[in-house]
């Protein structure tokens, strides 16, 4: 086997758990070129840690031309890949994939496409493991290729020495004592929907400091200030003293670097969340109603790891309600998702972790 490409666009955490396909090919594969491709924005988070594969670039003329996707296929039938894994399964992939002329072509089970591909991995619905259900379906994609037993488990990030040394600097710039524990919130999500309610947010972080004197730094990009300063707004005085809302990474990288200095990470599920488990750092995740939060919550350990979906703590809301019900209605049921129902698993977390 000479060469293999591993296909994984969208976002972070899926670039993030996919690249645990590519660090096992490199195991069982060394003699192998093994090619990752990817959407060019999420590349910062492979940037100090791809040393066992390559990157290749999707950008967003060859996702929004279709004569450029087409070009892009071409040019990857060119490299003559034996193998072609394809973990994102969506119009793009498929027009790659069966452009390649790979002999060996691997997704998973989807009825109208299947045909493409010599292999098809069915989706398992309940995780075998804490590992999650997106990682182990990921990992499973490996078993055509004969790897059962795969040996990396977990997506790592790497940041560098600099790194360090920069974010360090921007702590002691803005006088943040880190005598005393340090965490980031996850303050929204990927959309609204996926964005625990604003007001509740702000009582969670309350919550936090009222249990102990720790400092809070908030995740979130320039245009969502107005949403940060909302629940900023929203916490106790007492609170807000203990948010440094001004020190946010202008860049991926930055986010990477800050998490790194975080003891812990506390809020919506999203990429901010991945990147942080990918630092070994404590998680605590609120999933919306509309996320199946079995897909995502990798690693639960009770401790270290932990999640809640309003399904926890109040299943018969769910009842007879279909995946499109659920959507409609989420705003409703969001609400019913008070910060009181997971109260003290949130003490919990933060008595093992602050």
């Amino acid at each position: 086997m000479k060469k293999i490409l591993v296909i994984q666009q969208k976002m972070i955490g899926d670039v993030l758990v996919s690249s645990i396909i590519c660090e096992n090919l490199a195991i069982e594969f060394p003699d192998a070129q093994i090619d990752y491709l990817i959407y060019d924005t999420t590349f910062p988070v492979l940037l100090n840690n791809h040393s066992h594969y390559n990157i290749i670039h999707f950008t967003s003329k060859q996702r929004n031309s279709k004569i450029e996707l087409l070009k892009f296929a071409s040019q990857i039938r060119k490299e003559n890949y034996d193998v072609v894994i394809d973990s994102y399964s969506k119009l793009e992939s498929w027009i790659i994939t069966g452009f390649s002329g790979a002999k060996t072509k691997i997704s998973f089970d989807k009825k109208y496409i299947n045909a493409i591909y010599t292999h098809v991995v069915k989706r398992h619905r309940q995780p075998k493991t804490n590992l999650g259900l997106t990682i182990e379906q990921r990992l499973a994609l490996l078993k055509p290729l004969g790897i059962l037993s795969p040996k990396i488990l977990k997506p790592t990030l790497i940041v560098s020495e600099n790194e360090k040394k920069q974010t360090i600097e921007l702590l002691e710039k803005h006088h943040i004592d880190k005598r005393k524990s340090l965490g980031m919130i996850s303050l929204l999500g990927s959309s609204e929907s996926k964005t625990y309610p604003l007001e509740y947010m702000a009582k969670v972080i309350d919550e936090i400091v009222a249990s102990k004197p720790i400092n809070l730094l908030f995740n979130y990009i320039p245009n969502q200030i107005n949403e940060a300063k909302k629940i900023f707004n929203l916490c106790k005085p007492e609170t807000q003293k203990h948010i440094y809302f001004d020190v946010i990474g202008k860049s991926l990288r930055d986010f990477i670097g800050l998490m790194n200095e975080c003891d812990f990470i506390i809020g919506n599920d999203g990429g901010a969340i991945n990147m942080a488990k990918a630092l070994n750092k404590p998680a605590f995740t609120i999933f919306s109603p509309v996320i199946d939060k079995l897909g995502w919550n990798s690693f639960e350990d009770g401790t270290q790891y932990i999640s809640v979906h309003l399904k926890d703590f109040k299943p018969n809301l769910f009842e007879n309600l279909s995946a499109k019900d659920i959507k409609i209605k989420n705003e409703q049921l969001y609400l019913e998702f008070e910060p009181k129902l997971f109260n003290p698993l949130l003490m919990h977390f933060l008595k093992h972790n602050a």
